[in-house]
């Protein structure tokens, strides 16, 4: 079957009654879920196993699927709102999110939200329909040394994640390292920094450090200014229209963005969230006004918006292609294939095409299901503004603890989540910025394990790295990367002199 054919086999199957039901449970309760802070769609997914056993599998996945990238579009909500990112791929979001809120411009800000995750979301889908078969090959070919070189290259932005001292950025990002080393060493097995404590064998799940970064030490900000006047104000909502400036400025970050995600997303292990943190930063490098980053950019808003849902349909190549999972919610979603009776791979395409092109024509019809689906529901979602802050605080408190211990049922793990609670007050009282922390956790653990693996590959040959083509230029692009704000920063300072 050719791509044509099966793209209007794809369709017949997302717009048969049965194909749009699906499609739409689907998209709102992965919306619903993503809304609440630390829930997230690989939950959803695994409840929804056992209910979905007998039924259709094309349906079941389409649905499914539906849960996924409607949690992701719909977590940037609770990140914008309150701070407290719903999914660990919207913590980029809160970083220009939740100053426009807190500026009286909520509704702006979720609609910019909305309309960006839609112009990743399809942008993916129809690269995700040109390019998937080709693509797979792309993911094949990243070894431990590409993989390396990639995740230098996204270190190399930590400079970019300062809000004033450099230097206060990088003992942040040190730290984040130091948090991502905790647990059992996974090539030799040995324990490491867990104190005799069973409980950090596994480490330290990102969501706790995530949430306790900026949901509860948000929470603490707030009661330590519980005097000032509140940003809750009722008139101070704002309109949910965009001018014509504002379409201007979402336009040229959701177009280059949405690629650079879905790219991104292809790679096994790279996910959402690293989407979302390189092109967030990858954005304020291009911007001709870096300094509004970080204090309600509506670029700052809209690439990262644009990346982690195009990064969600980028997944479903190395899943669709080759049968291997690229981030924890497509593993889950290898477990409901096979439970289905469908084996992801190389034949899904042949052997059952109307699966392999229905979740794909299903995400397009998604996608504008979510747009629908959110844009009206904006100024009766901000109204969460509305609440007296009390009550605010104690809701922020109260589904950041649920939302933790869901994910091991573990009350050692809220007691972490009140630690990095406590650390990230502090960090924020100390003007030491949180997103390098996030940043060097979330790529020091794969960017040591892709060092080990490469280098016992190569029998400890450090030329390993220069040899392999990928790797190089990603090396190259990182040492650029690494110069280009020294080099700046140098003749400005010679114009000024």
């Amino acid at each position: 079957m050719g791509a044509i054919e099966g793209i209007l086999t794809g369709f017949e199957v997302a717009l048969s009654l049965e194909g749009i039901l699906f499609v739409l449970l689907g998209v709102f309760v992965g919306t619903f879920i993503g809304m609440l802070p630390g829930l997230g769609p690989i939950s959803a997914i695994a409840i929804m196993i056992p209910i979905t056993y007998g039924m259709n599998p094309t349906l079941a996945l389409v649905m499914m699927a539906g849960v996924y990238y409607g949690a992701v579009f719909g977590g940037s909500t609770s990140s914008i709102l309150l701070n407290a990112p719903g999914i660990s791929g919207t913590v980029a979001s809160s970083f220009d999110g939740y100053p426009m809120a807190q500026n009286g411009q909520a509704g702006k800000a979720l609609a910019i939200a909305a309309i960006s995750s839609f112009i990743g979301g399809s942008i993916s889908v129809i690269l995700l329909m040109a390019f998937a078969p080709m693509l797979s090959s792309v993911a094949i070919s990243f070894g431990p040394p590409a993989y390396f070189a990639l995740m230098l290259l996204g270190l190399t932005a930590i400079a970019s994640l300062s809000e004033g001292s450099t230097v206060k950025a990088l003992i942040s990002a040190v730290i984040g390292f130091m948090v991502a080393t905790i647990g059992i060493d996974p090539q030799t097995g040995t324990a490491r920094y867990t104190f005799g404590s069973t409980n950090l064998l596994d480490g330290i799940d990102f969501l706790i450090i995530a949430l306790g970064l900026f949901a509860i030490a948000e929470v603490g900000y707030l009661i330590i200014n519980r005097h000032k006047k509140s940003i809750t104000d009722a008139k101070q909502l704002g309109s949910l229209k965009l001018s014509k400036q504002d379409m201007k400025e979402i336009a040229g970050p959701s177009g280059r963005q949405s690629i650079l995600g879905f790219v991104l997303g292809i790679l096994p292990g790279a996910g959402a969230t690293i989407a979302s943190f390189i092109s967030y930063i990858s954005e304020k490098r291009l911007s001709k006004n870096p300094e509004t980053f970080g204090k309600g950019a509506v670029k700052g808003l809209a690439a990262p918006e644009a990346s982690n849902n195009a990064a969600t349909s980028g997944s479903f190549v190395p899943l669709l292609s080759l049968g291997i999972p690229g981030s924890g919610t497509t593993a889950v979603m290898l477990g409901a294939f096979l439970v289905l009776g469908v084996q992801p791979g190389p034949m899904l395409m042949g052997d059952n095409p109307e699966i392999f092109w229905g979740i794909i024509a299903s995400m397009y019809i998604g996608n504008v299901f979510l747009l629908i689906l959110n844009l009206p529901l904006i100024p009766y979602i901000a109204r969460v503004l509305t609440v007296p802050r009390p009550l605010l605080i104690s809701l922020v408190v109260v589904f950041s603890l649920i939302g933790v211990y869901a994910i091991s049922f573990s009350t050692f793990d809220l007691y972490l989540l009140l630690a990095f609670g406590v650390i990230g007050f502090l960090m924020r009282m100390f003007a030491f910025p949180a997103p390098p922390f996030i940043l060097a956790f979330i790529l020091g653990g794969m960017m040591e394990q892709s060092f080990r693996q490469a280098m016992t590959s190569s029998n400890g040959d450090i030329s390993v790295f220069f040899t392999n083509n990928i790797s190089l230029v990603l090396i190259i692009l990182s040492v650029l990367s690494f110069a280009f704000p020294i080099i700046k920063s140098m003749r400005q300072n010679k114009k000024e002199a």
